[in-house]
């Protein structure tokens, strides 16, 4: 089945790089779940609330900047946070960008500056991630509906 962009999730787009509306954009044709995006372009006091509740950890967010978008699975009409959704929209995500040719950033997995270079699933990538945090004693933040432009 192939999905589209509600008009509500391309509303969210404006202001994001262009670079990265076309990876959404081609990843919801490529998709297994259906997705919207929940946020795109944010301002630096939205993001100052998000930190003071606990919702973001920096202020350095790339939102600011529209090079991050956070997308939600949809399961029907209803949005859904189940964790092997987010693997299934993250290797639509990682194809678009190969074809696109956009570095970017998954929040389930940190320490994969550009996931085009990872050879696998979006599943084995986030489990390399917790894997490698919990060899380090350190816990993972697993922030599976972030995708971000990498830009060294």
């Amino acid at each position: 089945m192939t999905f589209k962009l509600s008009q509500r999730s391309l509303d969210k787009l404006e202001g994001v790089d262009e670079r990265l509306v076309a990876v959404v954009k081609r990843a919801i044709g490529e998709t297994k779940v259906d997705f919207g995006v929940i946020c795109g372009l944010r301002t630096i006091e939205e993001q100052r609330e998000l930190v003071a509740k606990g919702a973001s950890q920096t202020m350095k967010s790339k939102h600011i900047d529209g090079l991050a978008v956070d997308l939600m699975a949809y399961i029907g009409s209803r949005g859904s946070w189940e964790l092997n959704l987010y693997d299934d929209i993250g290797d639509a995500m990682i194809l678009a960008a190969k074809d696109v040719g956009v570095p970017l950033r998954w929040g389930a997995a940190w320490h994969v500056n550009d996931v085009r270079e990872w050879d696998g699933t979006c599943e084995n990538l986030m489990n390399s991630y917790v894997d490698l945090r919990r060899s380090q004693g350190r816990r993972p933040f697993i922030d599976a509906p972030h995708w971000e432009i990498y830009d060294g």
